[in-house]
């Protein structure tokens, strides 16, 4: 299958620094290409990847402390990814709302996942405007600000089985670091 992945273009895929997102996209993609999907990553050019990468912009934009337009690379970004026809058998975005409209106009089939806060009052007229477009919850809680929308499916963030080994005696310390987002928890339905 020929799989298109979307990446923000704020962090590298992986990141190098902060970047959930971005690494959900790694593990995503580098599965599929494991797998033996024909996968395009859409991101920046300082990305590392097993599929085939379309590199954007040359650098991820976040920590670029120059004057520029960002809006730019994510104009093209979006025309590249979600604007031609017929490169892909499916187009999967991780750019939130930005792509519905390309998407809405590719016949390609798009499905957008969701990876931050969706309660935001500002986000219903988007979300009613564009209520034909498939979309994909972290969480079922996530959902639930606009949970009349067109959500096919929840998929939890899953991480590579060899990522961490088990330990069975004890270390010195154990560190956590992350976010953790209450508009994004599990409820306690799930």
């Amino acid at each position: 299958m020929r799989i298109a992945q979307v990446a923000p273009l704020w962090e590298s895929v992986p990141p190098k620094l902060y970047g959930g997102t971005e690494r959900i996209v790694s593990y995503l993609t580098e599965e599929l290409v494991r797998l033996g999907h024909d996968v395009t990553l859409f991101a920046s050019g300082d990305s590392v990847t097993a599929a085939r990468l379309e590199a954007i912009c040359a650098h991820a934009l976040r920590l670029n402390t120059g004057i520029f337009n960002r809006d730019a690379p994510m104009t093209i970004l979006m025309e590249q990814s979600l604007g031609k026809t017929g490169d892909f058998d499916v187009i999967h975005s991780h750019l939130d709302f930005m792509g519905f409209p390309l998407a809405r106009r590719n016949p390609t089939p798009t499905v957008t996942t969701f990876h931050g806060r969706l309660d935001l009052p500002e986000l219903q007229p988007v979300f009613r405007e564009y209520a034909e477009m498939p979309m994909v919850s972290i969480s079922n809680a996530q959902r639930k600000p606009v949970s009349w929308a067109n959500w096919h499916a929840t998929v939890y963030h899953g991480l590579p089985r060899d990522l961490y080994g088990l330990h069975p005696n004890p270390g010195g310390y154990l560190a956590f670091l992350g976010r953790i987002a209450p508009e994004k928890r599990r409820s306690p339905s799930e």
